[in-house]
Formats: C-alpha cells, structure tokens, sequence
C-alpha cells in the first residue's frame, strides 16, 4: 500500500493537495461564489432563504461529470454551506430544498460519491489554505475558507481539526508500510514506525488540547453546531428528512441524511483497521458504518483496504518481542486517549450546553445519535485490546 494510490500524502494526509484559495472556479459560479462569500452577512439579515431563493441555477450537470476534481471539490465547499445555511439559518427549517440549490447540490455530489449536504471533506479537509504557501500546515498559518457566521470560535474550531489532518499524515504513511513491514516479519522497523506514530499522536494530541483557547462551548453549541446538523433522526424535520426539489429519482421523498461530524474524519477508523481493534454492535457503531459511505470514496478504500490486508496484531502476538509489543500497546492506547479528550470535548461543548435552537439538541450529536456512553464503551474497548 502507498498513500499516492490514495491522493494522499505523508504530508497532508487526508488534506486536499490542493488549497482552496488557488482553484478558480467557471463564470456561471460566480453568483454562487458572490454568495457563499457573503454567507455572514445573508444569515444576519434573518432571511437567508429570500436571498438564496434568488440564486440562479448553473445548470452544472454535465460540468460536474467531467470537470477537474479540485473545481469540483470547490464547488462543493461553497454549495453544502449554502444548502446548511438555507435550512438552519432561519429559526423554523423547510421541509424542502428549492431546485435551484438541490440541482447542483446532488450534481456535483453524485461526481464526487458522496451525500448531497455539508460533508467533513467541504467542512475541513478542502476548506483551508495557508497564508505563507512557503510555510507548515499549523495553527499559525492556515485559514478557513468558507465559513457561516465567521468569527475566532469557528476558524478555530475547523482549524483545530486541519492542524490534526496534517499531522495525521505520519500515522497513515506508516500504517500503509507497516502492512508490508507485518508481512516481511521485520521486527527492528515495525518498532521503529510504531514509535513514529506514538510521536505523532503526541503533537495530534497537542493540537487537539488547544481546542477551548479560541473556541469557547457556549458559542461552539449556539453560533457554530446548528448550522452543521443533517436530516437523518432530527425532530425539527416533521417528515423525518428534506426533499430535494428538481431531483426526479428522489420521487418527493424526504431524504434522512447524516450531519458533519468529526466522526466522518478517517483517522481513528484508519487506525482501528491496522491495529484490528473491533468494536460489539451498538448504536454508535452502527451510526459509524453508516457514516463510511459519507467519506470521500478514496478515504473509504484506504480504510478498507487497511482492514482487509493488515496482519500487523497476528504478527506482534506471536512474537517474543516486548519492545514490539510496548510499541504496539503504546499506540492503540493513543486511539483510546484521543477519544477520551473527544469524549470530553462532547461533553463540555455539546452535552452540557441547553439548547433551544431548531434541531440543535444537547444528547444528540451533529450525526443524530445518543452519544456519550457509546463513546465511553469504544473507549474502553479501543483500550482493552492490547497484547501481551
């Protein structure tokens, strides 16, 4: 395995090899782009959908099959933002998406395979760049994009989330080698990488810690969270989904899909896959393998390619090696500690929050699941699964 075979990257990981800011986007975008670029200030009159109901559509069906991935990738940044902002940013959502949004929304979603509302990908893997193009990928040099209100507790939440992307890099890279380095039997590299990876959590975990400096809970849960919701299990929505206006294979029916989460972010699945870390049936994991099919399609085949070729747990088990296996532990006790700060984070960004925002419940996380003792219970299995 390679990252390339991906279109991914030691350095960027999941990240876009591209920067948002670089793609240019045709001219019958351009009344999209105004838009999304004045999302701010739409959603502060109150009547964003007056606005966005005047949209023209661009007609982008057969641009969407052949254009350049990067500007199709863009577009979808732009367009899921406004097709979040249309439903959550007027106090009583729609029960249907005007076909002048829907049309271009399932268009490029369909070139892309994924669902046809704000992903993880539009939210963060796409939607940053750096300022010095000479520079890292650090919370000192990247911003966001394309927002919805704007502001410091926003940029800083999406960029807590790039600067962990980017890290993330070294634990992919090396996941991919240590399938072949499992396979060949070669102990002294196995540890070598393994202890790589522990490093790299380490400066994950550091990124992940910074989160309350600049994002603060009670404006995460009342300015930032209610515009990233979905359809799937929202009480808001009386029908149980939104209808995509103009899509005739949807024949009306409301759409019950899944909200952007960090849980559509690929690396604990993609570690979880190498360390052959399992997880019993319960909700939560059964909403995690619902939102596989979320995640760009090559993010997907990494991952089940992870899991369908890795030996690495078989081959640390049957050595004598307690350095290899020290590694190894080492490792999949950073998955469990990372969840454990994520855990932590639901709890004081989301749980303890009260809500009284259209859709926006405090028990109920972005991807419309009961949350908190699911995390604990994959913590604590992540956790039980060491060898010795």
């Amino acid at each position: 395995m390679e990252l390339k075979d991906y279109g991914m990257s030691r350095e960027r990981g999941y990240l876009s090899h591209y920067e948002i800011d670089e793609i240019r986007l045709p001219e019958r975008f351009d009344a999209v782009v105004e838009a999304a670029g004045k999302l701010s200030g739409l959603l502060t009159t109150g009547r964003v959908r007056h606005w966005l109901d005047a949209l023209p559509d661009p007609q982008v069906e057969q641009w969407a099959r052949t254009a350049p991935e990067e500007e199709v990738r863009t577009a979808m940044v732009h367009y899921s933002f406004l097709v979040q902002a249309y439903v959550w940013g007027e106090p009583d959502p729609p029960a249907s998406l005007p076909a002048n949004l829907a049309r271009p929304m399932v268009a490029i979603s369909d070139r892309l395979g994924q669902a046809p509302l704000l992903p993880y990908s539009g939210y963060v893997l796409d939607n940053w760049y750096r300022l010095d193009k000479s520079g890292p990928i650090d919370l000192s040099n990247v911003v966001m994009h394309q927002n919805f209100l704007g502001g410091d507790d926003e940029n800083w939440f999406v960029l807590v989330h790039v600067a962990i992307e980017a890290e993330a890099g070294v634990l992919l890279d090396n996941a991919a080698r240590l399938v072949t380095i499992a396979k060949e039997g070669d102990e002294a590299e196995a540890i070598r990488l393994l202890r790589e990876m522990d490093e790299a959590w380490e400066r994950i975990y550091g990124h992940f810690a910074r989160m309350p400096e600049r994002c603060d809970p009670y404006i995460y849960f009342h300015r930032v969270r209610p515009y990233i919701h979905g359809w799937a299990n929202n009480p808001a929505l009386k029908d149980g989904g939104l209808v995509y206006d103009g899509i005739e294979r949807f024949e009306g029916r409301p759409q019950a899909l899944r909200g952007q989460t960090g849980s559509q972010s690929s690396i604990v699945p993609a570690m979880d896959a190498l360390f052959q870390v399992n997880h019993s049936a319960d909700p939560l994991r059964q909403f995690l393998d619902e939102l596989h099919q979320y995640r760009p399609v090559e993010h997907r085949r990494f991952i089940e390619d992870l899991a369908a070729q890795s030996t690495l747990r078989d081959f640390v088990s049957a050595s004598d090696n307690a350095e290899l296996k020290d590694a190894f532990n080492a490792c999949l006790e950073q998955s469990a500690r990372f969840r454990t700060r994520h855990l932590e984070y639901a709890a004081s960004y989301i749980n303890k929050q009260a809500g009284s925002i259209a859709g926006n419940d405090p028990d109920v996380g972005t991807g419309g699941t009961p949350f908190m003792k699911y995390l604990k219970k994959h913590r604590d299995e992540n956790r039980e699964q060491t060898v010795s």
